[in-house]
């Protein structure tokens, strides 16, 4: 209790020097202390005399809550995944044979004479390109007393699962465009690149890439943000692009073609790519390939095996995920480079 005296004798001083301003300040703090005292006095005589019903706290352990799977972010359509036609390889490997030499191929349109027909024939590339499957793996570990207690109402050990194949299902995809072996963009022909004109995706880009792949183009594949820069440039434009509705989603569209997005396409620096797409092995176009008829096949070129439980009762499971990628013919593909999707505009209306 000695110190009382000096703390008010303190106070006191500090009082007889404070500012008109300060001493305000210090009334408003007290007044809101005495406030929450009361409060607090308050609630505690509440609780001496005893509750009159059934608390929530106490209700909610005869509740059921009503629980939701296991939610994951980073989950996309993999709409690239879905767009591909995808071509069994029985043996993991696929040879891609092309011709060489085409414009030696001679053919006549005949007149109505006796004219010497030529003749010709078609030569086959010797050193063939191969391809072999690429495989996305990774073991799964699930305690059995987690398993065993509580896979109610969902079963832990689906949910681990499921989880992960997403997981893979999202890489394949990003291997599809990245991979430096076989990925789209590691191999687009030097004649099938095209730069922006001024760093923004324009109108005339695009239009420029449809000059590479005019034979029946399938859909342009771009990252959302750059889709959003290709609306910004035909807002400023006036020339909206129009929609159309696939797998149930509303696309954004280019002379017809549909602006896919994908947010596996890099972006670096504020700046990243367009590319444009002929699908199908009949066209000559991209083909995705995958490995029939796995052990333990649950999709398309993805297995799950169990493996086994380890002295710590740990079960593994072993998921992998076979599959590539092939150009078929270099005008199947082109990219737009240097795609600045930083460039906003400003709108007067005076």
């Amino acid at each position: 209790m000695r110190g009382f005296p000096l703390r008010h004798h303190l106070l006191g001083v500090w009082w007889n020097s404070a500012s008109i301003h300060d001493r305000r300040y210090a009334r408003t703090l007290l007044l809101q202390l005495s406030t929450l005292l009361l409060k607090l006095d308050t609630m505690s005589e509440q609780s001496k005399q005893g509750q009159t019903a059934l608390g929530d706290v106490a209700a909610r352990h005869l509740a059921i809550a009503t629980r939701t799977a296991p939610q994951l972010e980073s989950i996309s359509p993999r709409w690239l995944v879905h767009l591909l036609e995808w071509i069994p390889v029985e043996s993991g490997v696929f040879r891609l044979n092309k011709v060489v030499g085409e414009d030696s191929i001679e053919v006549d349109c005949s007149r109505r004479d006796e004219s010497i027909l030529p003749h010709t024939h078609v030569d086959y590339d010797e050193n063939p390109r191969e391809y072999n499957l690429s495989a996305v793996n990774t073991l799964v570990d699930v305690h059995t007393r987690v398993s065993d207690l509580y896979s109610k109402p969902y079963n832990q050990i689906s949910e681990q699962l499921r989880l992960t194949i997403e997981k893979i299902k999202e890489r394949q995809e990003s291997e599809l465009i990245n991979n430096k072996d076989y990925g789209i963009l590691s191999n687009v022909a030097t004649k099938q690149i095209v730069k922006t004109r001024a760093g923004a995706p324009t109108p005339d880009d695009l239009d420029e890439l449809l000059t590479k792949v005019w034979k029946q183009p399938g859909f342009f594949l771009l990252h959302p943000l750059a889709i959003a820069a290709f609306g910004r440039e035909c807002t400023r434009r006036g020339v909206p692009p129009p929609t159309v509705s696939l797998f149930g989603s509303q696309f954004l569209t280019w002379r017809g073609v549909p602006l896919i997005p994908s947010d596996k396409v890099p972006i670096v620096k504020g700046k990243t790519k367009v590319i444009l797409i002929r699908t199908g092995e009949s066209r000559q176009g991209i083909v995705g390939l995958f490995q029939p008829n796995l052990p333990g096949e649950l999709t398309r070129g993805l297995s799950v095996k169990f493996t086994g439980i380890n002295d710590k009762a740990i079960a593994t499971y072993l998921i992998s995920l076979y599959c590539s990628l092939v150009i078929l013919v270099d005008d199947a593909v082109a990219v737009l480079e240097n795609v600045d999707i930083t460039n906003y505009h400003e709108y007067n209306y005076k």
